[in-house]
This record gives C-alpha cells, sequence and structure tokens, in this order.
C-alpha cells in the first residue's frame, strides 16, 4: 500500500481533532500541530466534511471538531474519505483488474492484499490511537 502526503496528513489532522475534542480548532492549529502545509490542509478537511467525519463552525471563534465519536471513526473511514481507493493495480481499482493466461490467479492475490489492509484499519480507530499515545507518553 502507497500512502499519499494526503491521506498521512489527513490521519494526522483527525488524531489531533481527536485530541482536542470537543474543543473547535482552527485549521491553521491543526496545521501548526502536524506541520502540514495549511493550504493543503484546508482541502483535506473540505474532504472529511464531505464524508461526515468533520463539522466545521464559521466565524472568529470557529473552526472544526469530529462529527462523531473518536470510537466510531476508523482509519479506514479518513483513508477512504482523503484518497479513494485502498489498492490499485496500474491505477485501477484492484477488484477490476483481469489477467490471463498464466497469470489469472494474480488477481486474488491483489484482492487478498487490500482484504488484509482492510482488516487492519478498519478495525483501528482514532480513539485506540489517541489512547496509545496517552499511554507512551
Amino acid at each position: 500500500m502507497h500512502v499519499l502526503a494526503r491521506t498521512d496528513y489527513a490521519v494526522q489532522a483527525m488524531l489531533s481533532l481527536t485530541a482536542r475534542h470537543p474543543d473547535l480548532v482552527k485549521a491553521a492549529t491543526l496545521a501548526a500541530d502536524q506541520d502540514i502545509p495549511l493550504s493543503f490542509l484546508q482541502g483535506i478537511l473540505l474532504d472529511l466534511k464531505r464524508a461526515g467525519l468533520v463539522h466545521s463552525q464559521r466565524g472568529v471563534d470557529g473552526g472544526y471538531h469530529l462529527a462523531r465519536d473518536a470510537a466510531e471513526i476508523t482509519v479506514g473511514d479518513v483513508v477512504r474519505a482523503a484518497g479513494g481507493a485502498l489498492t490499485t493495480v496500474r491505477g485501477l481499482p484492484t477488484a477490476t483488474t483481469t489477467y490471463h493466461g498464466a497469470a489469472t490467479g494474480l488477481r486474488d492475490v491483489w484482492v487478498a492484499v487490500e482484504a488484509a489492509i482492510e482488516g487492519v484499519i478498519d478495525h483501528k480507530t482514532l480513539a485506540e490511537l489517541t489512547a496509545l499515545q496517552h499511554i507512551e507518553n
């Protein structure tokens, strides 16, 4: 799995929101917390909002906060909101790949790789990751 910067930044921003929950957090604060370019983060936050993972409030006292409890948001939710498909083969969704002859079974390998990734990221919540950070400190 190739993790794009956009995806990594999205998860980092969501973890910062989790750590500051239930406070509203300005995009500039999130960017500074995780060393993310603000202009890049603003696009990511829009995608997270469209996916129903964050809410925003406008105004001087505005900012962002989680739309659901952190125990209900998985890393997989964030990855999909930020980047779409978990795995691709030559730029196409894994499930649509086709092979012929001796390579016919290769599609099953790529589908299994995608399932293994889903098995990890769809079972790790933001709350769990934030709890791990508190244990390590």
